[in-house]
């Protein structure tokens, strides 16, 4: 089982994503946050085999969230991926900076989406 943390305000894109990741197979489990403080409440409670999240959210945003999750010695080795309208390339720089393994902007083809699961899955 892939257990798959997905980490976004928008209640519509966050279900769409999950969506997305589902049809990739039964092995993926996704679980949901609406915002950073959620998805840190969330961490500790499972595996997560990879951990996708938009940048611009309330409370805690996904810089501050990478830089926890990469920070912190039991989540560190957990794959990130950036799901952004910020399309600059300062933006993917600092994220990518941070430790995550991808960054994908928004708007974005599921199947480019799958793909770069598929990719920060295997490596």
């Amino acid at each position: 089982m892939k257990n798959i943390l997905v980490v976004e305000d928008s209640e519509s894109t966050r279900s769409m994503m999950k969506t997305i990741i589902e049809d990739l197979g039964e092995e993926y489990h996704v679980f949901e946050a609406g915002t950073g403080f959620e998805a840190l409440k969330i961490l500790p409670a499972e595996d997560f085999s990879l951990i996708i999240t938009d940048i611009n959210m309330p409370d805690i945003n996904g810089i501050e969230l990478i830089n926890f999750v990469k920070t912190t010695p039991q989540y560190k080795d957990i794959p990130m991926i950036i799901v952004s309208t910020e399309r600059s390339e300062e933006d993917k720089k600092r994220g990518l900076a941070l430790g995550a393994e991808a960054y994908i902007t928004k708007p974005f083809r599921p199947e480019d989406f799958q793909e770069k699961i598929r990719l920060v899955l295997s490596s």
